[in-house]
């Protein structure tokens, strides 16, 4: 398991690099580094998930362990487990007809631990997306040839951009075609720690609107974690109603902080608030 010591090294790792890219930046040369930067960059690492409160009753596998390989270090954040991740692999544990034989779609799906849940508990079809950075997307596929069984055959790797066209994430649902050739679309959508991107509110909310189905239901998970940007986090559930979307608050639970040193109350930042979407 990944120590908190290695997080923090992880995160000033993180903190540096951007800020020396952003120094670069100002200087006219945003693709390149100093030649005595600092560091290469951490290699990979692993992280153990230990599932809770599996449903043997529902769940296709009772494997309690999972053993994710998360990327050393990634602009996009794909190198860490985030509490919003573990609430959400926990939730749908608690949950499992949320996926049972239903069609699910993660968007920013970073080390991938709720689509590898989803996959075990017994969903129909998982597809697990994120940005098509390619050390990303191997890594996500990595991680599912790993932790599913091969037998199960019910997930797919694909990069994906928000807001993007989508025939490279429905081609993999295996339901027949509805008769008026509508886009097949997804039961369970889930957007894990995705709302800090403020800017990309509604790309997140357009694909989530033109891919769930008509009953279906989005999960979205967040943590604060910059504190004083938290109405700016909730805005999202605001934007939601303007793409035809009702928020439902499940609850607001408090976690230790990923980040001790982190500016801002260390209270909020704790904080993992759980909402579901619904066509309205």
């Amino acid at each position: 398991m990944v120590c908190q010591q290695d997080l923090v090294r992880l995160r000033k790792h993180t903190i540096h690099r951007r800020n020396v890219r952003h120094r670069i930046t100002q200087r006219g040369a945003l693709f390149e580094e100093p030649n005595d930067f600092r560091p290469e960059p951490p290699k990979s690492h692993f992280a153990t998930y230990e599932r809770t409160n599996i449903n043997k009753d529902v769940s296709k596998s009772d494997k309690i362990t999972i053993k994710l390989r998360l990327v050393g270090n990634s602009p996009l954040w794909g190198h860490l487990l985030w509490n919003a991740g573990i609430y959400t692999a926990k939730h749908l544990d608690l949950y499992p007809n949320l996926v049972k034989n239903k069609n699910v779609l993660e968007l920013g799906a970073a080390g991938a631990l709720p689509s590898i849940v989803s996959a075990l508990i017994g969903a129909k079809m998982v597809v697990s997306t994120d940005y098509p950075d390619p050390e990303l997307i191997s890594n996500i596929q990595f991680n599912a040839d790993e932790q599913i069984p091969r037998d199960f055959q019910n997930i797919a790797v694909e990069g994906y951009i928000w807001g993007n066209k989508y025939d490279d994430i429905v081609k993999h649902i295996t339901d027949k075609p509805s008769a008026n050739g509508e886009t097949l679309k997804f039961d369970l959508i889930i957007l894990s720690d995705l709302v800090f991107n403020h800017s990309e509110h509604h790309k997140l909310l357009s694909t989530t609107k033109d891919l769930l189905a008509k009953d279906g239901k989005a999960l979205v998970v967040f943590s604060p974690h910059r504190p004083w940007l938290l109405d700016d986090d909730l805005q999202f559930f605001e934007t939601a109603k303007e793409h035809g979307l009702t928020p439902e608050f499940i609850e607001m639970v408090n976690w230790k902080p990923m980040f001790e040193e982190d500016a801002g109350p260390a209270e909020v930042r704790a904080r993992v608030y759980a909402y579901y979407l619904k066509h309205s």
